[in-house]
């Protein structure tokens, strides 16, 4: 599942490589990958940055992350709780620890959290900048919560990860209203094992956000957004 191409300018490449919330991401320069879990760390061998979003078993498998660790000489920026867990296993200098409204840099990629609605002890969203600016929000698990309207008119995402189930509460609806308040460029339905769930979301978007695309995503399978004009 490893991304050997490299994105056109102004543009960035992912997968989606379990049926949660975990994203690759790669941008011209850096490659991120985002709660992995269930899958192979030799997969991830280029990987510059890990990030974690929370400590729920299918965002953080504390070994795993160790392997890639260590076969990619990576950096971890995980919420607090996590990098708790992850102390004893990654080395301290390659471990960052992040709450809402921090900035990280991986280059020249910036990393930001914000709040994430969802029942962790102090779980995380990730906004991704790209180098040449396109914006990305994984929103691991969340329900969606009113700040996100002046986060989503703040930052102009060109994509945003909708949650639409196997989480507590989550749904085709609750992603959508993620959708409708942050108003992407590109919204993926995601964080779920059924196609209804998606199509559903595809129908609600097409229904009540006609501007905003929809990208229903499938296992390993790579794809390219491109910032919006």
């Amino acid at each position: 599942m490893p991304i050997e191409s490299t994105p056109e300018k102004s543009a960035i490449l992912f997968v989606w490589f379990n049926y949660y919330a975990g994203v690759l991401i790669k941008t011209p320069s850096k490659t991120l990958v985002i709660d992995p879990v269930d899958v192979r760390a030799r997969s991830f061998l280029n990987t510059d940055a890990i990030l974690i979003t929370h400590e729920h078993y299918d965002h953080l498998d504390q070994r795993l992350i160790a392997e890639i660790q260590k076969v990619a000489n990576c950096t971890v920026i995980a919420d607090s709780s996590s990098a708790n867990r992850l102390r004893h296993i990654i080395p301290s200098n390659k471990l960052q620890e992040i709450h809402v409204g921090e900035e990280i840099k991986v280059g020249a990629v910036s990393v930001k959290a914000e709040k994430c609605n969802h029942p962790a002890v102090k779980p995380v969203t990730y906004i991704i900048t790209s180098e040449d600016g396109v914006k990305v929000f994984h929103t691991a698990d969340s329900l969606p919560y009113p700040e996100l309207a002046a986060i989503g008119e703040r930052e102009k995402f060109d994509v945003v990860f909708c949650t639409v189930g196997i989480a507590p509460g989550t749904s085709p609806e609750t992603g959508f209203e993620i959708a409708r308040l942050t108003k992407p460029q590109v919204a993926v339905p995601y964080h779920t094992n059924s196609a209804a769930h998606q199509q559903k979301f595809a129908e609600l978007l097409k229904k009540g956000l006609p501007r905003t695309a929809c990208l229903i995503p499938e296992l390993n399978k790579i794809y390219q957004v491109s910032k919006r004009k």
